[in-house]
């Protein structure tokens, strides 16, 4: 040890390595691998979307797994689960402390935006699917004129919509509440095996369904075609957009530029393992997202598109059908056209429809556990305040942020394209940060202490210049547009609120344990 060492107080820690990677696979595991990735697939050209997607899955994907887990485990080793103070012990690497608390000031500000926003209206549709699983098991929607009109009635009911949200928040605030390991690990123990259950049973389904309506140009086998037959032809016209669709679902996918995989790091011991834990996290997302997510709402989506494209579309052909659906496949898909699938399976389908529900209602639940562990850490953490009673101010925030998401149309959209724009942002500050001022070489070398397996050399350079310029590409492209078009000024404001709220609070974290450090501008406390 260093000069200036203290002695660091005790944090929770994750009782088992195999809670510690369901944990981390369920936060990656959500509404993105089984909602928004067929959504994805079906709009950038079916088989077209998946060659660029594994390129961005090895390129950046990987990488920047690999430096959220390095970077949470170092913050942990000096008592801090949230990126503001993370960032600034990196930068310090590279950096005087004052120049380093810039840094620290952006990633707690980006960080505590994610963790606020995203889950402002993650969590809604979180409750949206745990009334749809009543809804299927009721047969609430079985009798009615439309499907679609259903959805618009419930979203109209704005007490019911609070109701499935409040279920939802008050379980997350217990899980929470109890702790990292009495609490979170235990919840994912059971939930996410239960997932991978639900998932399994669904796609085995869907596959014995073949032509369910009698038509061999509609089955479950051509659905599964549009998505695994490359599509060059799309790709060479569509390339750009194409490349940034599956570069932006890795993001959202993995639970990148979010700051929640360096919390559940943190916990880790000094020398407990990252790589492999890291890779581990990868493969179990992507089975659940491209052998699971992949094969249920797609597949079922060809089979029954004549009961779902408008009768002029469907005269016109296959390619027209397949065309529409890709145009309509989206959020709205999964509580519209679904539910009419489910319908036309009679009672059989009050069953999967409750157990499609069901399986988005934990997928979303054990990644917003994680976004609710990270404010409820900060409070704990940065303010002092105890962890029960910082579950139930969590809550008293996603409730007010809440409000705008029910309240004004076009809101959700607008935050939503804003937090896809600021994961891509927060990521490639993770590499700034984390890589380049933390220095290569100490990056590689935090990677392998206590690791299971030996990562290769070239993936070091894949980390330090290609994954960076990957992230970087779209960004450039996408800020003006997003600004000047895309928001407006409800949500303009809910997102300057946030950014400048977790730069003051990183502020605050910082400069509580580093003041000595930032008046003397060198560096003091040291492990």
């Amino acid at each position: 040890m260093d000069r200036g060492v203290i002695q660091m107080e005790q944090r929770d820690k994750w009782a088992t390595k195999i809670g510690l990677i369901l944990a981390m696979a369920g936060n990656a595991i959500g509404l993105g691998n089984f909602v928004r990735f067929p959504t994805q697939v079906a709009g950038n050209g079916g088989g077209a979307f998946m060659v660029p997607y594994f390129l961005a899955l090895f390129l950046l994907g990987i990488p920047v797994m690999w430096v959220e887990w390095v970077q949470g485990r170092y913050g942990g080793k000096y008592g801090h689960g949230t990126l503001g103070p993370t960032f600034y012990l990196m930068a310090r690497e590279s950096l005087k402390p004052r120049s380093a608390l810039i840094f620290g000031l952006i990633g707690g500000a980006l960080a505590f935006a994610t963790t606020t926003l995203l889950n402002s209206y993650y969590l809604h549709l979180i409750g949206w699917s745990a009334a749809y699983s009543w809804f299927s098991i009721s047969g609430a929607y079985f009798n009615v004129e439309s499907t679609a009109k259903f959805f618009e009635s419930y979203l109209s009911n704005h007490g019911l919509v609070f109701l499935f949200w409040g279920i939802t928040v008050v379980l997350l605030a217990i899980a929470v509440g109890q702790g990292v390991s009495k609490g979170i690990e235990r919840w994912v123990k059971v939930m996410m095996p239960l997932l991978y259950v639900f998932a399994v049973i669904l796609v085995i389904y869907v596959f014995a369904l073949g032509s369910p309506l009698g038509q061999p140009q509609w089955s479950t086998i051509k659905g599964f075609e549009f998505i695994w037959s490359p599509n060059w032809t799309y790709l060479k016209e569509h390339l750009w957009s194409v490349m940034l669709a599956a570069s932006g679902q890795i993001f959202f996918t993995l639970s990148l530029g979010m700051g929640i995989i360096q919390n559940y790091a943190s916990y880790l011991g000094p020398k407990d393992d990252v790589a492999l834990s890291g890779l581990a996290t990868v493969s179990l997302n992507e089975f659940a997202e491209v052998v699971l997510g992949g094969s249920i709402a797609v597949p079922l989506a060809v089979a029954y598109a004549p009961k779902i494209v408008p009768p002029e579309v469907l005269a016109k052909g296959s390619n027209a059908a397949l065309q529409w659906i890709s145009e309509n496949f989206g959020l709205g898909f999964s509580y519209t056209s679904l539910p009419n699938i489910f319908v036309q399976m009679g009672t059989a389908g009050r069953f999967f429809g409750a157990l499609w529900f069901l399986l988005l209602w934990f997928a979303g639940f054990t990644s917003a556990i994680a976004m609710y562990n990270y404010l409820t850490a900060l409070l704990e953490e940065d303010l002092g305040i105890s962890r029960k009673t910082g579950t139930w101010i969590v809550f008293i925030i996603y409730f007010l942020l809440g409000i705008p998401v029910v309240y004004i149309n076009g809101y959700l959209d607008q935050v939503d394209a804003w937090i896809s724009f600021q994961l891509a942002l927060l990521a490639l500050f993770d590499i700034i940060v984390g890589v380049w001022l933390f220095k290569p070489d100490n990056f590689w070398k935090e990677l392998h202490e206590g690791a299971l397996i030996n990562v290769p050399e070239f993936y070091k350079w894949i980390t330090v210049i290609i994954a960076p310029i990957f992230i970087a590409l779209p960004l450039f492209g996408t800020f003006t547009d997003l600004v000047s078009k895309t928001l407006g000024w409800p949500a303009k404001i809910a997102i300057i609120a946030m950014l400048i709220i977790g730069a003051i609070e990183a502020y605050y974290a910082i400069k509580k344990k580093y003041g000595e450090e930032l008046e003397k501008n060198e560096v003091i406390i040291k492990l």
